[in-house]
């Protein structure tokens, strides 16, 4: 895919998902979020860079491990998902800027630590991105999906690429998969690397609250958006057909894997 046009559809996508964003994740990414911040071991007075910080549910969390003598600054390519983080920022020792993974504007070694939360499966070149955070810090870790196969609820992208080319990360669960993203902090220069593989179980208690997180809430929202309303019962009914296999009662319970991986930056 053309990386300018991944680009605009990252970032007018996740200004579509943005205001369903927490309400259909918060939770669910919570384990792997968790980890990543254990593994970050941010100290007080620490200078944290968040990038793809979202609504800032992990920059807000960085900003009260640093206090307020440390500072954080969360990045998004999404203009919505920066709106919101900044109307919640709790003070002026956190930030929040719009600025591409790919292109930090930040100077080299400016960060003590930089943090990527589910972030680099949506990036054009998410290597590019691995030796930026190499460049403005030193240390960093991120979190991604992992295996396609363990994840129950990967079917939302077939199901609507089958309507429209939704464009949205064409190797999705790439990162996830093997020791990919482990090798690419080895071949950004990372050293004393630390990865994780974690099971996770989301949590619906409907099938609605099931898809408002994958549709409206997730990677697929700027093609849902320009659905008819036809198409939108066909994408849902075929999605819960999909994870039909994980109902509980009247809700589900979908399994999803994290990877994680941690390291320091080698000396230059």
């Amino acid at each position: 895919m053309d990386p300018r046009l991944q680009r605009r559809v990252q970032r007018y996508g996740w200004d579509k998902a943005a205001s369903h964003y927490d309400r259909g994740w918060q939770r669910q990414l919570a384990p792997a979020q968790a980890r990543l911040l254990a593994l970050a071991d941010l100290r007080a007075g620490e200078r944290v860079l968040d990038i793809a910080c979202g609504t800032g549910v992990v920059t807000f969390a960085a900003a009260a491990a640093v206090g307020t003598t440390g500072s954080v600054l969360g990045t998004d390519l999404s203009d919505e998902m920066i709106r919101i983080a900044r109307e919640r920022s709790p003070g002026a020792h956190v930030r929040f800027e719009r600025m591409d993974a790919e292109q930090l504007a930040a100077g080299d070694s400016s960060f003590d630590a930089a943090l990527c939360a589910l972030g680099l499966m949506y990036v054009p070149d998410p290597g590019r991105a691995v030796g930026e955070m190499r460049r403005v810090a030193g240390r960093a870790v991120a979190a991604v999906w992992g295996a396609r196969k363990r994840c129950g609820w990967a079917d939302i992208f077939p199901i609507v690429d089958a309507r429209v080319r939704s464009e949205v990360c064409p190797l999705f669960f790439a990162l996830g998969t093997g020791d990919s993203l482990r090798a690419l902090f080895e071949d950004a220069g990372f050293t004393d690397l630390v990865g994780e593989r974690i099971d996770a179980t989301l949590v619906y208690d409907s099938g609605d609250e099931a898809c408002d997180a994958a549709f409206a809430g997730g990677p697929v929202a700027l093609a849902y958006s320009r659905f008819d309303d036809t198409v939108r019962r066909d994408v849902r009914a075929e999605y819960l057909a999909s994870i039909a296999g994980y109902r509980d009662g009247e809700g589900y319970r979908v399994p999803g894997e994290f990877v994680v991986v941690a390291g320091r930056a080698a000396a230059r």
